[in-house]
């Protein structure tokens, strides 16, 4: 069986990509990672407010005290709060392109437009194969329109794109009032693929502290279905590679990916919950259920169940939503008394 798959214009052996996590931050874990079989990996996101905090940090230390002596602009600190640094994720991506034969994937996340769109070139410079373009806007300012917040989005990557000539992926969450028409637009500004979907924080509360805390929660295999409409309705009508994120566990569940259109599945929960060796079962599991049911090829079954291809495409729309909610399995049945 030929697992090989195309995504970005970099031909993957396999559609297994490693996503941006605190696993990929080890080298080991990624030279593990290859050897099991990834066939890609994307570094863990530098943040736009580490490159802010790094700017603005320097600037203080290198400008206060210098008239005290002439050695001050001689000291600087360590930094405080990101134990990841700009300087630092750089030499990453240069150690991981040393040692490593797949691509490497650099992952850049931010929410406003500025200077920082412009550290997309060192990545490129430093080795990067492609940039995976995180935006996280939580538009929380009831003031802030929709077409407001679109448009963020659409600036930040013109600005990435115009400053690298490698691959740039947007991973976007799905609360747009038009997810498609956004995917066109972000398509028309440059986007070479989409990573659908982002997962936004959802935080707790402790009701013991009275205090909202963090929460993070490792997907489950359910988490795929809102991939699985995305990528089935956008396959075949933009021109972007698209790979789906969340709630990835299984072969089952990259074939059921790969059929609705999706070039490539991000692994994320699963590694934390198997171990790295796992992506070899997926490997192993993919080629058996391949040899079954007599596919030669991924390129053979891609988007063969996507919105154009599907013998009922209205499975993806408002009718089997309302079918669904029709079915005697919903249905408030009397409770026997005696």
């Amino acid at each position: 069986m030929s697992l090989q798959t195309n995504y970005l214009g970099m031909t993957l052996k396999n559609p297994l990509i490693a996503s941006a996590s605190p696993l990929t931050q080890n080298l080991d874990n990624l030279k593990a990672m290859e050897d099991n079989g990834i066939a890609a990996v994307v570094l863990p996101s530098l943040f736009e407010e580490q490159l802010t905090h790094d700017v603005y940090e320097h600037y203080h230390y290198a400008s206060v005290g210098t008239d005290s002596f002439p050695e001050a602009q001689k000291f600087f600190p360590e930094p405080v709060e990101f134990k990841f640094g700009p300087d630092e994720y750089l030499e990453h991506i240069r150690k991981a392109k040393k040692s490593l034969q797949v691509p490497v994937i650099a992952s850049l996340n931010g929410h406003s437009h500025g200077g920082w769109v412009s550290y997309a070139k060192l990545m490129q410079d430093a080795g990067a194969d492609a940039i995976e373009l995180n935006i996280y806007e939580l538009p929380s300012n009831p003031d802030v329109s929709g077409a407001e917040v679109e448009a963020q989005y659409l600036n930040i990557v013109r600005g990435v794109k115009d400053s690298v000539k490698i691959p740039v992926s947007v991973k976007i969450s799905p609360f747009f009032s038009s997810p498609g028409n956004m995917a066109k637009k972000l398509w028309g500004s440059g986007a070479d693929g989409l990573v659908l979907f982002n997962r936004f924080y959802q935080p707790d509360v402790n009701l013991e502290t009275l205090e909202v805390v963090p929460s993070v929660i490792l997907s489950g295999p359910t988490a795929i279905r809102l991939s699985l409409l995305w990528i089935g309705l956008l396959s075949g009508r933009v021109s972007m590679s698209l790979a789906a994120s969340s709630g990835i566990h299984s072969a089952v569940d990259v074939l059921k990916c790969t059929m609705v259109g999706a070039d490539a599945a991000m692994l994320c929960s699963v590694l934390y919950k198997q171990g790295l060796p796992y992506i070899q079962k997926l490997i192993v599991d993919l080629n058996a259920w391949m040899e079954v049911h007599e596919y030669e090829s991924i390129e053979q079954m891609k988007g063969s169940m996507n919105y154009r291809n599907a013998e009922h495409p209205e499975a993806f729309e408002r009718a089997n939503y309302v079918r669904s909610l029709r079915n005697d399995f919903f249905m408030v049945r009397p409770m026997p008394f005696g």
